[in-house]
């Protein structure tokens, strides 16, 4: 499995700023809507949930079967502190990856260098500055239908 993870500080909490050990890399890699939209229709939510589920022998069959699942994780701060919001992370398996290699990806490229200096910047407790260099990130403009299913 691998995972889309659309909020770059989480993705930084997740690398801890590319240091850690396997991880030295960042990658941002843009996708189609469609192809984004695609896994959202065809995701399970990757822990049971009362009142989305009808039940947990369903949502475990449901599992087995999706090519993509949702994980709901707390945001996180420049400092990488949990936030009282959570971002989705995305699971890709299948059919799902094979559409993410060879027909979803436009364009890949190397942040590294940019959590290197956002991360010397939060280090030295130049946060403002750190936040300028942050990617632009906004809500996800979906309609609720394809949202419904993965509410967490």
């Amino acid at each position: 499995m691998t995972w889309i993870k659309p909020s770059f500080l989480w993705m930084m909490y997740r690398c801890g700023w590319g240091t850690k050990a396997g991880q030295e890399t960042v990658l941002a890699v843009e996708i189609t809507r469609d192809g984004f939209e695609w896994a959202l229709r065809h995701a399970c939510q990757s822990s049971y949930v009362h009142g989305v589920h009808p039940d947990r022998v369903t949502w475990q069959r449901q599992l087995k079967r999706a090519p993509t699942r949702i994980q709901w994780d707390p945001e996180r701060d420049l400092h990488l502190h949990a936030l009282p919001y959570r971002s989705l992370q995305l699971g890709l398996a299948g059919e799902a990856v094979r559409r993410y290699a060879d027909e979803w990806t436009v364009a890949m490229g190397d942040v590294t260098p940019l959590a290197r200096e956002i991360h010397t910047l939060v280090s030295s407790g130049d946060l403002d500055s750190a936040a300028r260099l942050l990617p632009q990130e906004r809500p996800y403009p979906a309609a609720d239908e394809l949202l419904a299913h993965l509410r967490p």
